[in-house]
């Protein structure tokens, strides 16, 4: 089966909810019309299922996806919802929206679970438990395909050759094991290219981080024998890494060979530190992954720890949306389910409550790790331990999440009433343009939602026709642009793509470009703020904020209203500069040879090789071009042409 279905309802780009209770205002007061028409929509479905496992989404009126499931019996599953007197508050809510539906048939139930986890996390529909989790898990890679493996931080799919070891919960974490790592077993953490061009040693050398095989140090069976002992210790036979060691540096110095005994003395405070660092006792659990829960007033909260041969590799707390009314259990195993769709499963998972569908995903783990994998909840000893702390951390981790909620309730109160809107936000737009005397001028889109930065939601807009350096025409384009797809993708206003609150980087200027722009559009009610530095030029974090109306208004230099909006406006700034800096990037790395049609990198190499520049690869002759390594008497031929039949 496909893991990627045929039939996908459209959905417009950018047009994710993000109101974790949407779904429970938009149906409010729903007609008894618009439930049994549902109804009906889902009964002509039935009609047409096969008693098959597979995942069905349902869809509203725009095609947007509402729901996904996954059943073991197709028909039987979906039969349910039109039953509609059985069915929760919740779902009634959702039955009535419904207006069409996609079917998916697989294998077998746990196919179904995995392809519905998948989808889940790419529609992120209202009526799903949601994990909002934008951030990937870093992993360490050692390297394969050199003789000199390297090792490194590695985020994304897993497809370079060589062993992975976590996740580890954040880049901090992942950082310190590897200077530690460094120290401790002597690997190269430098690029391929690098490494081919050194002649003498680099720095980590001379603080004795790397054995510098690049200039032969060591040799390469030296080296593999580090390699051996890293993957060891990272394996979880650290015990023994560190006996090796220990009785090297006793042979050491028995030899009075003490620069040699130092340098083992130090790798073996680098394995001690390395242990020491662990905030979390995992000794004698193996590789497992803990997950604990905590509800508090409507809230969910969930802890992971992440052990890996003994080790703790870092914790985190998961907060997902869409809960209410879900039982706690059910929300766990969602979770779960959408965890493991991009991180590879241990061979232990250990909870805090028995699952209903614990086979089915140890089921499904076990097709994605391609080995057993076993869901637990730990009654004794020390995984009983472990999880008692896991869940401590859980309620803890909970309740610093409901103050911090409350906290910045009260400061979008506040900000709500100092920039005079009619409600709360719940979408934010910021915007900023990123330029070098007009070059590569790019304009950003930055989006705040309730939760934080939505990230997913972010655009960036490659300026066309304001070439010029005048910011105030590039703000028009991306104003132009942005509200002229919203108007045509979301007239009605109903998808999530209108934004409650607009902030510009900038002051009179920017705001009278925004705010001609809108109007030309016929946009009147979108609430526009330019945020401009103050007299000082924000040296006194003094902004000034601009009204559409010409007014202008400060707030006090320790108001948390100012350094919330002034955090919204560095992370628009951030991510403009980010853009910018990328498409001068790709510029500087361009050539006259990629305007060749036919012309790929590989022959773009092989020319540059053989001629030197792109310049003389343009003067060269056509008897030139055809001795050239890789370039057949056409592709010559089309050069030529390219360079020369412009009359």
């Amino acid at each position: 089966m496909s893991r990627t279905p045929a039939g996908t309802p459209p959905n417009p780009k950018g047009a994710e909810r993000f109101h974790e209770d949407r779904a429970s205002y938009t149906l409010r007061g729903s007609s008894q019309p618009d439930i049994e028409a549902g109804v009906a929509a889902i009964r002509a479905v039935v009609k047409t299922l096969p008693t098959r496992p597979g995942v069905y989404r349902m869809v509203d009126a725009r095609g947007d996806v509402l729901y996904v499931g996954k059943a073991r019996v197709l028909k039987n599953r979906v039969a349910n919802y039109t039953q509609v007197d059985r069915l929760p508050i919740r779902l009634q809510r959702m039955v009535s929206q419904t207006r069409g539906m996609e079917i998916v048939t697989t294998n077998s139930e746990a196919e179904a679970l995995l392809l519905e986890a998948q989808l889940i996390k790419r529609f992120r529909p209202p009526y799903n438990v949601l994990l909002r989790d934008d951030k990937s898990f870093p992993f360490i890679l050692l390297r394969e395909g050199h003789d000199f493996p390297r090792i490194m931080k590695h985020r994304g799919a897993r497809k370079a050759k060589g062993s992975y070891y976590g996740p580890f919960a954040s880049a901090g974490s992942v950082n310190t094991t590897i200077n530690a790592l460094q120290k401790l077993f002597l690997l190269r953490s430098c690029t391929d290219s690098f490494f081919s061009r050194r002649d003498r040693p680099c720095l980590l050398y001379q603080i004795k981080r790397c054995s510098a095989p690049c200039v032969g140090r060591i040799d390469a069976a030296g080296y593999s024998e580090l390699i051996r002992e890293a993957k060891d210790f990272l394996g979880g036979r650290s015990g023994a890494v560190q006996k090796k060691i220990e009785v090297q540096m006793q042979e050491a110095a028995e030899a009075l060979d003490f620069e040699r005994a130092a340098m083992l003395r130090d790798r073996l405070r680098a394995a001690t530190f390395i242990q020491g660092t662990q905030a979390v006792n995992a000794g004698g659990v193996g590789d497992a992954d803990v997950f604990a829960l905590a509800e508090k007033g409507g809230h969910v909260g969930i802890q992971g720890f992440f052990v890996r041969g003994g080790q703790n590799w870092g914790h985190r707390a998961f907060f997902p949306s869409h809960t209410s009314g879900v039982a706690a259990e059910e929300v766990l195993s969602r979770v779960l389910a959408q965890f493991y769709e991009e991180v590879p499963p241990p061979r232990t998972i250990l909870v805090d409550r028995e699952l209903p569908d614990r086979e089915l995903l140890e089921q499904a783990f076990g097709e994605l790790a391609g080995r057993s994998v076993e869901i637990s909840v730990p009654q004794r000893g020390d995984r009983r331990r472990l999880m008692e702390q896991a869940s401590r951390n859980a309620m803890e981790a909970l309740d610093r999440r409901m103050a911090e909620s409350g906290t910045q309730a009260k400061v979008m109160r506040e900000l709500t009433e100092f920039l005079e809107l009619s409600d709360v936000p719940a979408r934010i737009e910021i915007y900023d343009n990123s330029h070098i005397q007009g070059s590569k001028a790019v304009g950003a889109m930055v989006v705040a939602g309730p939760e934080g930065f939505l990230k997913n939601q972010y655009r960036k807009f490659n300026i066309r026709t304001a070439q010029t350096n005048d910011d105030f025409a590039m703000m028009r384009e991306v104003m132009n642009r942005r509200f002229s797809r919203a108007m045509e993708e979301d007239p009605d206003r109903e998808g999530g793509l209108w934004p409650d609150l607009v902030l510009l980087d900038g002051g009179k200027g920017q705001m009278s470009s925004a705010r001609d722009t809108l109007e030309e559009l016929g946009i009147e009610d979108v609430p526009l703020i330019g945020v401009a530095k103050g007299p000082h030029h924000g040296r006194e974090g003094r902004e000034v904020f601009h009204f559409p109306d010409g007014r202008e208004k400060m707030l006090p230099v320790n108001s948390p209203v100012l350094f919330y909006l002034q955090r919204l406006r560095d992370e628009a700034h951030r991510f403009a500069i980010g853009a910018h800096r990328a498409k001068r990037s790709r510029a500087i790395t361009a050539s006259p040879l990629d305007e060749i049609p036919g012309i790929g990198p590989s022959r773009k190499r092989a020319l540059l090789l053989h001629f030197g520049t792109a310049g003389k690869v343009r003067a060269a002759a056509l008897d030139d071009l055809k001795r050239a390594p890789g370039i057949s008497e056409g592709v010559a031929q089309k050069i030529y042409d390219f360079y020369h039949a412009r009359g």
